[in-house]
């Protein structure tokens, strides 16, 4: 069944959305302020290594310059230009700034879909619709590329689906938005095949002759993708977020498992929310919308992470089919109601600024400060004697990013796609722990001294038993060994 929006003018509903969507933002902006865990991975720190690498050199790497084991390696530093902004928000303002970027990351996403929510649904199924939005993206709020990502993402959805609404393809302006995309992130792929979904539930609606339509959609799809290889690696952007995907490369990262529904996951709020709606209301939706839905839910079923697209993704494709089952606000007639609208909204508007202004302004004179945690070993390796910190390391796949960060050459670290499948596969080996798996790695790579985790006990065994090798620190979070002689 074709499902079309009933057009409804800028000028009705501006008294409706702006206190909603404004509100939606600020508190977008507010969580990752005090949200602890958005500094806790270890990514965070190479990412801004990197990004702090491309400001000095004024270029971007194509090989690896911060490893000790692939010097020289092949690198696609595919989020270049989300670490660039990182590392100028850390430079500017240390960590508080980089809170800040995410901020008005989340801020940005958190407002334009529940702007584009409140479009199509009377209240309150935008907030539960928004609450629902924010819930997934929460387990996967960290300070990474992924999370600037999400901007571009909701704009790309929120312009297609617009579009489609309308009985039209797509303005060419959009294209823009998409060579920035695929400069920060890999997850453009995904905005690729959103619009070819959209592209054939248009050709399938439009009745004959279908050639305007199809020469139209053609059209922006083609120029969609050439855009998208403006980036400083050319066709291979289109073909890297794909070798990302390899099992070997995923098995050690704990967002790459499925979910765990042992626990209570915003995906299960998500879906009996829409399985309630489903079985309460005449919901009715395009094929090629179901499919969207169903392939979102694969992603989100096979890889936790993507439970936040699915959760995104999901509520915009999903607005305008519930906004028939489920009844739309209603446009106010009287000019008296649209000019105290109009003054609602700047009230708004200015008191939720100076919300926004006073929580920055305290969050950067009031930094977080950095200390051991699960990413940051910091105090064993103020341990190392500085002699040894030249040296070759072994260390546990989340310490290599502050390595990084500490300008020390790890022996891994989350650039997995850099490494490849043989070498991330001989790692896991010898982290099993395999002793001849480890003694040939540390042997190969002239190996002295290695970070281990904490919790990584079986490794922890192993070091303790092998007879060249001494144990020289240990706290709660890393454990420091060295190689005699």
């Amino acid at each position: 069944m074709e499902c079309h929006a009933t057009p409804v003018s800028t000028p009705a509903l501006a008294w409706r959305w702006p206190p909603f969507a404004l509100l939606a933002a600020l508190l977008g902006f507010l969580f990752p302020l005090v949200h602890r865990p958005l500094l806790l991975d270890g990514d965070t720190y190479w990412h801004l290594a990197a990004g702090r690498w491309m400001l000095a050199h004024q270029a971007i790497p194509h090989t690896d310059v911060f490893s000790a084991t692939m010097p020289g390696a092949p690198w696609v530093a595919h989020e270049w230009l989300s670490e660039v902004l990182m590392a100028a928000a850390f430079s500017a303002a240390g960590w508080g700034g980089l809170m800040l970027l995410c901020g008005a990351a989340l801020a940005a996403t958190l407002g334009l879909t529940s702007h584009y929510l409140q479009r199509h649904l009377a209240q309150p199924a935008p907030l539960v619709c928004t609450t629902l939005v924010a819930a997934c993206i929460v387990p996967s709020l960290f300070a990474r590329p992924h999370l600037l990502a999400l901007v571009p993402l909701c704009a790309w959805c929120v312009a297609l689906l617009t579009a489609r609404d309308a009985g039209r393809a797509p303005s060419w302006r959009w294209l823009a938005l998409m060579a920035l995309w695929a400069n920060l992130h890999g997850s453009f792929v995904l905005g690729l095949a959103l619009a070819g979904v959209l592209a054939l539930e248009a050709l399938a609606a439009t009745p004959a002759p279908r050639g305007p339509a199809l020469r139209q959609w053609s059209l922006f799809l083609l120029g969609a993708a050439a855009v998208a290889m403006c980036t400083p690696f050319g066709w291979r952007s289109l073909w890297h977020p794909f070798q990302l995907m390899q099992p070997a490369l995923t098995a050690t990262v704990a967002e790459w498992q499925p979910p765990n529904f042992n626990h209570l996951q915003p995906l299960t709020l998500a879906l009996l929310t829409l399985l309630y709606t489903a079985l309460t209301r005449p919901l009715r939706m395009p094929p090629a919308r179901v499919f969207m839905l169903l392939a979102l839910l694969y992603m989100a079923l096979k890889h936790s992470r993507h439970q936040m697209i699915a959760g995104l993704v999901g509520a915009l494709v999903l607005a305008a089919p519930l906004g028939l089952a489920l009844g739309r606000p209603g446009a106010p007639h009287a000019d008296g109601a649209r000019a105290q609208g109009a003054s609602a909204w700047r009230a708004w508007g200015a008191v939720l600024l100076a919300m926004a202004l006073l929580a920055a302004g305290l969050r950067l004179a009031m930094p977080p400060q950095r200390g051991d945690d699960q990413a940051t070993p910091m105090t064993a390796l103020a341990q190392v004697p500085p002699a040894l910190l030249s040296q070759p390391v072994f260390n546990s796949y989340e310490f290599g990013g502050y390595l990084i960060y500490r300008q020390l050459r790890p022996y891994i670290d989350g650039r997995a796609d850099m490494y490849g499948s043989d070498f991330v596969l001989a790692y896991l080996a010898a982290f099993q722990p395999d002793r001849a798996a480890f003694e040939q790695a540390t042997d190969r790579y002239g190996v002295r001294w290695a970070l281990i985790a904490a919790d990584s006990h079986p490794m922890l065994y192993l070091l303790d038993t092998l007879p060249h090798w001494r144990r020289l620190y240990g706290d709660r979070v890393a454990v420091v060994y060295v190689r005699q002689p």
